[in-house]
């Protein structure tokens, strides 16, 4: 076997292992997102992650790849690589275009995942269905080929996301903030003053063996993106992303035992996550000190921009959008402060992050792309649910909700409670 051979296999068995971390990954939302909200809707949630996997594999594989990774059409769409057909030669990687896909794949079906929460308890499943094929065939791979494309003109531009701050955790934060902000607040969640009560999580265990599912794959998701097993950089990218998760989990655990007088366990689940979050775009560019500092921030960030959507009437039941919009947007401006040239010269990027001398050019650019993302997550998303809501209910009724979309949608409970038989119309009279 001579050595380019040698060299192809291993690339490619270490890249559809990772793929796979990632795509583990959806459990940890399940379990995530099903221990945050109440019991009523657990399985609610596990639907929608089904809905992520299986639709989003599939709209991906005929249309999405195509538009984020085909020969690029003047900087803004792909036009060839539908059905992995049509030519991809632009595409010089030592793996095959089926084994880049593959992981692609997991990070659009991460995308999706993040807006699922900030809508659970009351969107109505059909609706979301159809928001999933819009985000997953469109909305994420057009801002995906202007970042990551061959020949996307935010690339052009020199903007720099690693493995997505911008293009996955930013654009799916934003597009949750706007479907949470369009469907409304959950019943009782805000009284007619406008004061929030608190809505208990069910499973705190379970949210946090999500969590760490979550952290699991996160190495998956960020030293996978060298699509190379021989990287010499796989080593410093795990090394960042773990020092920025804890920094992230531990300052959440000091900032809530001051703020609050006890460690918030929501708020450290979701502290550690927006460590991983801010940490994805520069993981391959920063220095040790400046991922736990990124992290750090990103955490209490999370837990002031929480307290601040309470305030304005906003439901996001799990924070996903402070969690992944806000810690997305952090860690994209952080590789304009801290990126290394040492670093950055390795993916062609000749300037480095202004605290390392390369001035306020990268700052810039990684903020401009920042807010394209953003502005197009959030205004794609609304214009989705407006024209999804002409042809069929966004919201459950009433009685759905209070009932819980188990029973009122799917027709079954997440947990038996040793009843031998289930009588689903005698479930929804009892609410």
């Amino acid at each position: 076997m001579d050595v380019a051979t040698l060299s192809t296999g291993l690339n490619t068995v270490w890249v559809v292992l990772t793929a796979a971390m990632i795509l583990l990954m959806e459990g940890g939302f399940a379990l995530l997102e099903a221990g945050f909200v109440r019991q009523k809707n657990a399985v609610s949630i596990i639907m929608k992650v089904f809905v992520d996997i299986t639709f989003g594999a599939l709209v991906f594989y005929f249309v999405g790849f195509g538009l984020m990774y085909g020969k690029d059409s003047g900087g803004w769409i792909g036009s060839t690589g539908f059905m992995l057909r049509g030519d991809l030669s632009h595409i010089q990687l030592n793996i095959s275009h089926e084994t880049y896909w593959l992981f692609q794949c997991a990070f659009v079906i991460a995308v999706i995942s993040i807006v699922s929460g900030a809508v659970a308890e009351r969107i109505h499943f059909r609706a979301y269905i159809i928001y999933a094929i819009a985000m997953t065939g469109l909305i994420y791979p057009i801002a995906g080929h202007w970042v990551w494309g061959v020949g996307g003109w935010l690339g052009k531009l020199g903007m720099i996301d690693f493995a997505g701050s911008a293009v996955i955790h930013a654009l799916g934060g934003f597009a949750a903030l706007a479907a949470a902000v369009f469907i409304g607040p959950r019943l009782g969640k805000f009284t007619a003053e406008g004061k929030s009560n608190i809505v208990p999580p069910s499973n705190l265990p379970l949210a946090s063996v999500g969590a760490f599912i979550l952290w699991f794959g996160w190495f998956g998701f960020n030293s996978g993106s060298t699509l190379s097993a021989t990287n010499g950089s796989i080593g410093h990218i795990a090394v960042t992303t773990m020092l920025s998760a804890a920094a992230g989990g531990a300052g959440c655990i000091l900032f809530t035992m001051f703020r609050y007088k006890k460690a918030d366990p929501p708020m450290v689940i979701n502290g550690s996550l927006a460590g991983l979050v801010g940490i994805t775009a520069g993981c391959a560019y920063v220095s040790d000190a400046a991922a736990m500092l990124i992290g750090l921030v990103c955490g209490v960030a999370m837990v002031l921009v929480t307290e601040m959507l309470e305030n304005k009437g906003i439901d996001d039941p799990v924070g996903a959008f402070a969690v992944h919009g806000v810690s997305g947007s952090l860690g994209t401006l952080a590789v304009g402060l801290f990126a290394m040239p040492s670093m950055t010269k390795g993916v062609g990027q000749e300037y480095a992050g202004l605290f390392y001398g390369g001035g306020w050019n990268l700052l810039g650019v990684q903020a401009f792309g920042l807010v394209i993302v953003s502005v197009w997550g959030f205004g794609l998303t609304w214009l989705s649910f407006l024209l999804i809501k002409r042809i069929m209910p966004v919201r459950v009724s009433k009685d759905e909700e209070l009932i819980g979309l188990d029973v009122g949608i799917h027709g079954v409970p997440a947990y038996n409670q040793d009843h031998d038989f289930l009588d689903v119309e005698q479930l929804k009279t009892r609410g």
